[in-house]
């Protein structure tokens, strides 16, 4: 069976799937997140991958940084460290490849770090190096069914990117971005350089988590 990876966006689950992951989007909210943890446990996966971009904190990381975390930091302060064989395995693969990864605390978010300040904020609090929406949710999923869990990710935007409001907007239940964007566009469109900057970015990461997934594929699957 292999290995399970939940991403929040469609594009990231295809490119799990591309690197011989079983792959589920759970499109950036807590319920589609428990709902992608839920489907993949059911189909026996020997372990769980929190796949795709995040949201750099520390302020040295650029756009299409590849980061593999050693631990992830909850909402509620608590610690959970991703398996530390599988994690050593990755870093081991990434260093043979001469593939840079960075291995410092994600901080797993219940919702999108819309700001610079918002950012530096979380950096203060935790520590941790990058943000996502899925994280902490997958490291307490794969601590109920008792299975190992590692992070595997790619800074979109740094540090100093202020995001948009339509780039806040819920995506769709399949993980794609939602129609609504065009609404936020039409009411607010003095956003436009910074969704298509932030377009280019994403364009960006996706392509170098898409590099960096095929080149190591086989140390992100649990064996």
């Amino acid at each position: 069976m292999a290995t399970g990876a939940v991403t929040g966006l469609a594009a990231e689950a295809a490119i799990a799937r591309q690197a011989g992951l079983l792959a589920a989007a759970g499109a950036g909210t807590g319920e589609g997140t428990e709902r992608a943890i839920r489907v993949l446990i059911e189909q026996g996966v020997p372990g769980l991958l929190s796949f795709g971009i995040a949201g750099g904190l520390a302020p040295n990381l650029a756009c299409g940084t590849l980061i593999a975390p050693a631990a992830v930091r909850g909402t509620g302060g608590e610690a959970h460290w991703v398996d530390v064989e599988w994690h050593a395995r990755l870093t081991r693969a990434a260093h043979a490849a001469g593939i840079p990864l960075v291995v410092g605390g994600i901080f797993g978010a219940d919702k999108i770090a819309a700001s610079a300040r918002e950012k530096a904020q979380l950096r203060e609090a935790s520590h941790a190096i990058a943000v996502d929406l899925e994280s902490h949710r997958i490291a307490r999923g794969a601590e109920r069914a008792r299975l190992p869990f590692l992070v595997f990710r790619v800074i979109a935007d740094a540090a100093d990117r202020d995001l948009p409001p339509a780039a806040l907007l819920p995506l769709t239940r399949s993980g794609h971005p939602s129609v609504r964007v065009l609404g936020s566009i039409v009411a607010k469109p003095g956003q436009i350089s910074a969704l298509l900057t932030l377009a280019r970015e994403t364009r960006a990461a996706l392509d170098a988590l898409r590099r960096g997934a095929l080149a190591l594929g086989s140390a992100l699957r649990h064996t």
